[in-house]
């Protein structure tokens, strides 16, 4: 692995974070400004936290403790992606739901790779 842009989470997360960008900026007022930049930031954070935790992998801990609050901010925008479907079922925000939970599942199982199997150059 030779960048964070090898790791598919990280792949997947910048992707997920482009897509909740775009469909985020096509909500009504006040709900773009509001939930939309909120699930903005929060969605881009799931990417951010992946790349500062790759940037600390020699140090494991420091690794795992960065890979946790990446999936912190993923529960946040999922919050966010939930009470948008709730009050825009028309616009249908499932898809975006089951992927930022396929992502969460797939953050999780690098979570326990890293505690288990991820080897330090210390």
């Amino acid at each position: 692995m030779k960048s964070y842009k090898d790791l598919e989470i990280y792949q997947k997360a910048f992707n997920l974070s482009i897509r909740i960008r775009n469909k985020t900026l096509e909500l009504p007022n006040p709900d773009k400004y509001e939930v939309g930049s909120q699930l903005r930031r929060s969605s881009q954070t799931i990417k951010d936290t992946i790349v500062e935790g790759y940037g600390r992998r020699r140090y494991k801990p420091d690794f795992i403790k960065y890979l946790v609050y990446s999936h912190s901010s993923l529960l946040e925008s999922q919050s966010q992606v939930d009470f948008l479907n709730s009050i825009y079922s028309k616009d249908s925000w499932d898809e975006i739901s089951k992927e930022l939970d396929i992502l969460g599942a797939q953050i999780y199982r690098f979570i326990q790779f890293v505690e288990k199997d991820w080897k330090t150059n210390r």
